[in-house]
Order: C-alpha cells, then structure tokens, then sequence
C-alpha cells in the first residue's frame, strides 16, 4: 500500500498525558491511517522527524479570530505556533450572529470594525469560513454580547422579556447550525448589566443540544469568586457544561489568591462538568477600560483610535507628556487597546499547572501592537514552562493543549494520535522550541516547529507556511458534556 505520507522515526506523545513512544505515522486520505514500525511501507511524501516530538495539531480554545479565518485565511500566527483548531466566538464576542446598526459596540470592535460583520445567520458564518478555507479548523461559539447588541436598543440595561425571547431563538437557530454553545463577556460595559437571570433564560437552550457555557468572568479582581459562583449556578441551571475563559487573580491587590480561586474550580467540578482556560502570560490584553486604570502596574496601549501614532506606549508616558492624570489621558485615547501587567507570575503557573485548565492565546490579530500571545502562546507552555522551569511533564503540556481541548469541545477524532482520527499533527524540536514574540517585538513566529499537518496535508514547514489551506469548519458533534465525564485532566 502507498501511503500519502509517512513520518519515520517520531517521538509520538499522543495527547492522551501519557509518555511518548517510538513510532511511525502514516497518513491517507487525511486520516491517520497506521502508527507502529513501517520500514518496509512508502508513501508519496516521506519525512524523517529524526527523534523529534510528534503530537497532535494544538486546539487554541479561546481567540478572537472570527473574522481573520476569512479575510487572512494563512492563519501565520497560529499555524507557526503549532495550532491547527482554533475556537472563536469567545467573550460574548462573535460574528455572528450579528446585524448591526452602526459600529460594533465595545468590545465587539476587537474583531474589526463594522465592514466585518457581515454575517446576519450562523449559517452566514459558517459558509464563509468553508467558502475562504482557511489554513486552521474552526469552530465557533456565540457570543451574549453580540446577541444583545442585535436585540436591544440600550446595552446599559438588563434585557426584556420580548428581547430574551428573540435572543433565545437566534441562539437555538446557532446551534441547530453547529454552535458549540454560548459565550458571555460579563465584565465588558455593554454586557455587565444583564442580570443573571437574563444569562440563565438564554442558556437553557443549552442542555438539548449538549451545548456549553463558557464565560469572561463579571469579574477577575476582588469579587473574583463571587463572579464563579455566578457562572457555576448559570451552569447548573443550564445542566450545561461551564468553561472559566482566561481564569486569573487579576490586579494586585488579587495576587496570591490562585489557591483559593482553584478550590472552587474543584470544589464545582465535584458535582458539576467544568474547566478552565488560560494564557501563559503575567499580563493581559483587551480594549482601554476606564475602570482598570491604575498606577499599581505598568499598561501599555496597543491602538487607539484618535492618537493611532500611541500605539506600543506607556499610558504613564503618554499622560506625562500630555501633563494629565492617567485617567484623563485614557480618556483622551478611547476608543483604545492596552496590555495590562496585572497578575502575577506565580498565580498564573498555578493556574496553568492544574489539572481542569486548558492552553488558550486569547490573542487579538486585529491589534496593530499585540500580545504576544497571538504569535507565542503554544511553544512558551512547551519551550519556558515545561522544558526551562519543569512546572510539568511534556506529555502534560501536549495534553492541556490536544487531548484535554478536543474532550471539553467535543472535537471529534481529534486531540489525539490514534489510527482512524484526523491528521491533525505538529512536528517539533522540544529542545529548542520556544516563542520569539515578546512585549517589544510581539509579531515574530516560534522557533522549533518543524511541520504542521492540518487534515492530513503538510502546511507549514521549517518556518514557512507553503499556502496549502485545508482548514474544516467544525461543527459541534455530540454531547459536550461526555467530554468532561472523566476525572478532571483525564
């Protein structure tokens, strides 16, 4: 039998948290097809991998690449890295379904401006993104912000009967489409004012489907467990999976509570399927809001719209030069982008190191100045976290990023290297993988990545991708909630 490609020689870690093994991987028809000795097998296109890592494509489950799969289909910053399934929709931002009456409302505007929501169905979204074929799989959520923003005339409010009602079944209409469930952004202004009640009707289109809840916390400082305590009773009475976006001990005056936010993580999870997500970073990164600027730590703008030429600045340097409190010089610079250098480095290995948390960017690519993240995220679990400072086993990396995110959002025959799933692989270097992207330079590719398969086809080699686009629209398969039946990281 001829084979359309075969990797000799790989380090397989499988994705399973479990040691790697010696094998060979053979690929047909976009699957993988055989793993074990095959010296004596041919393939039309062979490869060495030399003793390097062979594991499953990396599943970036929380971005903001809504609209750049479509008009950016490439995907450089998340192909370079490894990732070859990214999950939009996150935050309560989504594309769709969208029909606007102006400019997209913050913090909506993190995915372009009002040309880019062109997309009034789900259904609108999902042929687009089959239509543009990106280089990466997508699958999506649907955002509460992007829904009240259709309904409701005034987002500084909590939603009427008759606008829940219509929100509802623009939900419901999602997920017949293949919505994997529902995002919230509760932090945000235009969102913050929706009661919980007004999140609990909505989600009860969730259990039907299988669907899950994942939330931008109502908040990540002080009240942080409050605000969980919120999105698990959400959950509960949505008899619907719920996965904590970016989970963090934000602003100092939080630093050190990690322990206390991760007992109730398990403390749910003892009754309740749930999960977290988080970014490998100590700083974060999102639109300028008024109410986290402070002089306890450094922010940096990343974009705004009156005084573009800030970008990449100090918002403390902007303000004394403009001889203005840092207050009014934010102001001044709305509608703006910062990066916030508002947690702690031991908080976030904490969160990172732990068994419920999965590996997210949560890059923004519409951002002229970004977190590294969008470029980074990936190698810096694999290259800083696992090989330089040990906080886990390689195997445990690969897992927190495959196997553990193909389970949680039901990903079907994906996250895994077994005979039969899609080839969805990356091939790498673990001594020397790392991410290049930093706080100064944030748009430079990793280093250590040797090749990237996306169903099965060869689209990133040696530092370049080679524009062989294969990516899927995924639509939710299944019962996400089996996904979380085994025991938590398992």
């Amino acid at each position: 039998m001829l084979y359309d490609t075969l990797i000799r020689n790989a380090r397989v870690i499988d994705g399973s948290n479990t040691p790697g093994y010696s094998a060979d991987v053979a690929i047909r028809a976009g699957r993988i097809e055989r793993i074990a000795d095959l010296r004596d097998a041919r393939a039309i296109e062979e490869i060495d991998a030399a003793g390097r890592v062979l594991a499953p494509g990396f599943i970036d489950v929380h971005t903001h690449d809504d609209t750049v799969v479509i008009r950016q289909p490439q995907m450089l910053p998340k192909l370079s890295q490894g990732v070859t399934t990214v999950i939009v929709g996150n935050c309560g931002i989504s594309a769709s379904p969208v029909s606007l009456r102006g400019e997209p409302p913050d913090p909506m505007n993190l995915l372009g401006t009002a040309q880019a929501f062109v997309y009034p169905g789900f259904d609108d979204y999902r042929s687009a993104v089959e239509a543009a074929t990106p280089a990466v799989n997508v699958a999506a959520l649907v955002g509460h912000t992007a829904l009240r923003s259709n309904h409701m005339d005034d987002l500084l409010r909590t939603a009427s009967v008759g606008e829940i009602a219509a929100m509802r079944q623009q939900l419901r209409e999602s997920l017949e489409a293949g919505a994997l469930g529902l995002s919230t952004g509760l932090a945000y202004a235009n969102a913050f004012s929706a009661s919980t009640d007004e999140v609990m009707q909505l989600t009860q289109e969730l259990s039907a489907f299988g669907a899950v809840y994942t939330t931008h916390l109502r908040s990540e400082f002080e009240p942080v467990l409050e605000a969980m305590d919120e999105a698990f009773q959400i959950g509960r009475h949505a008899r619907s999976p719920v996965i904590i976006s970016h989970l963090k001990c934000a602003g100092a005056g939080n630093w050190g509570r990690s322990p206390q936010v991760l007992a109730a993580l398990e403390n749910a999870a003892k009754t309740h399927p749930v999960g977290c997500d988080c970014y490998p970073y100590a700083a974060s990164s999102s639109t300028l809001d008024l109410k986290q600027v402070t002089d306890a730590h450094r922010i940096t703008i990343t974009w705004s719209t009156p005084h573009p030429h800030m970008g990449g600045r100090d918002l403390a340097d902007i303000a004394a030069e403009w001889d203005v409190p840092l207050l009014e010089a934010a102001r001044r610079l709305q509608p703006a982008g910062a990066v916030y250098y508002g947690m702690d480095e031991s908080d976030v290995r904490r969160i990172l190191a732990h068994p419920l948390s999965m590996v997210g960017s949560d890059g923004l690519p519409e951002d002229p100045f970004p977190h590294p993240r969008l470029w980074g995220a990936f190698p810096r679990v694999l290259g800083h976290f696992s090989r330089d400072i040990g906080l886990f086993a390689l195997h445990t990396a690969v897992h927190k990023m495959t196997g553990l995110s193909a389970a949680r959002f039901g990903l079907k025959d994906r996250g895994e290297i077994r005979e039969g799933h899609w080839a969805d692989l990356v091939l790498f270097d673990p001594h020397t993988i790392r991410d290049v992207a930093d706080f100064n330079e944030p748009q430079r590719a990793a280093e250590g990545i040797d090749g990237v398969w996306v169903n099965g086809v060869l689209s990133y080699r040696e530092g370049r991708a080679n524009g062989r686009r294969h990516g899927r629209f995924l639509a939710r398969e299944g019962d996400l909630r089996r996904g979380f039946s085994s025991s938590p990281g398992a």
